[in-house]
């Protein structure tokens, strides 16, 4: 059974690729998750603000892809890509950081 995840592409006020991801990331959809990522081949937003839940194979389809990445993340998911190390390969944001901008 695959966990219910919604994705989402855009362009961001200044023209950047936004992929907004919406549920939960597991082994279960994580193929799809990867395939959008994939998608746009440059520097990439992802906002994973309305990320519930986020498990080792979804860590690996963006640390696969860490350096040219953006992450958008809620307070819920700052320790799990900072204790994975996710956030020294990646840029991170939080979504306080995101709404300042």
């Amino acid at each position: 059974m695959t966990t219910p995840l919604t994705l989402t592409t855009g362009r961001n006020p200044d023209g950047s690729a936004v992929l907004k991801a919406v549920g939960e990331i597991d082994m279960s959809n994580t193929h799809a998750f990867a395939a959008a990522l994939d998608d746009v081949p440059d520097r990439l937003v992802v906002d994973l603000t309305e990320v519930e839940y986020l498990d080792s194979a979804g860590l690996n389809a963006l640390f696969a892809r860490a350096g040219r990445l953006e992450l958008v993340v809620a307070p819920l998911l700052e320790p799990v890509v900072t204790i994975s190390g996710l956030a020294t390969v990646a840029t991170v944001r939080t979504r306080r950081d995101a709404e300042d901008r």
